[in-house]
């Protein structure tokens, strides 16, 4: 039997080949493949991009962390809460009474004495030195605090002995409380006070019956609205001790107010 001739069985071979490579068949599954492969292949790049952050949300935490908190103004800024008490946190610093009415200027000592005598309101500054009101406030006469008219602003009264005695027993007596009310500057020879009630008591002097300024740097009074005797009345005082001295003076004399809340 002949043996087949190898030129032959190789050709055929190779054709058998050819034909499958160029069938249409094969051709469409392959391209099918590549078209799905580059759309995964898409569809995994647009998605990668997608789940980048947005531009918006660093923007959002730099503006958040710029903003400021929200400050509440108080009630009242001239005011403070001493125990269940609210005082002003100055002498009282006004020429008019509450109708509007004006309270008369005492400047020469005769115009003092006079007012006095006659039982007249008035008020002057310390050493009549207008340079003196805004750290002081000014010095009115008894008559001028117990005018019918109103020498405290609208929304306050003033203090009677009562109200005074309430708040040195609140800071813890007489011996304690004057130094938790007198102020931590102004005092001469050092003797200041903590103040760590508000107050800020300061020696703003005072007048006599007769026109004289004494005492400014080293004493501060404050009347009340306690009448004690028919000519005198009764004041509180700081002095360069530590304590919250009591005592009953003419009427005549000019003296710093402070007022409370009703």
């Amino acid at each position: 039997m002949e043996k087949a001739n190898p030129v032959i069985s190789l050709t055929a071979a190779f054709v058998l080949l050819f034909s499958h490579a160029i069938n249409p068949d094969n051709l469409d599954a392959q391209t099918k493949s590549t078209q799905t492969k580059s759309t995964q292949t898409s569809t995994k790049s647009t998605q990668s991009v997608q789940s980048k952050p947005k531009s918006a949300t660093p923007a959002t935490k730099s503006t958040q962390s710029k903003s400021k908190p929200v400050q509440t103004k108080p009630i009242d800024a001239g005011a403070i809460k001493i125990g269940t008490q609210t005082w002003t946190k100055a002498n009282l610093n006004k020429i008019t009474f509450r109708n509007g009415d004006t309270i008369p200027e005492a400047k020469t000592n005769q115009e003092w004495v006079l007012a006095g005598e006659s039982g007249k309101p008035a008020w002057c500054w310390y050493n009549n030195d207008a340079r003196n009101g805004p750290k002081y406030g000014r010095l009115y006469n008894w008559y001028a605090v117990n005018d019918p008219r109103g020498l405290a602003p609208a929304g306050w009264t003033l203090p009677t002995d009562g109200d005074w005695t309430k708040m040195m027993f609140y800071l813890g007596g007489q011996q304690m409380s004057g130094k938790k009310l007198k102020s931590d500057s102004g005092w001469i020879d050092g003797n200041i006070g903590t103040n760590e009630s508000g107050f800020t008591g300061l020696p703003g002097g005072y007048r006599v019956e007769n026109g004289t300024f004494l005492n400014i740097g080293s004493i501060g009074t404050w009347w009340s609205v306690t009448e004690s005797k028919t000519q005198t009345a009764v004041d509180f005082y700081l002095s360069l001790s530590g304590s919250l001295g009591k005592s009953s003076n003419p009427k005549q004399r000019g003296e710093s107010v402070r007022c409370i809340k009703p």
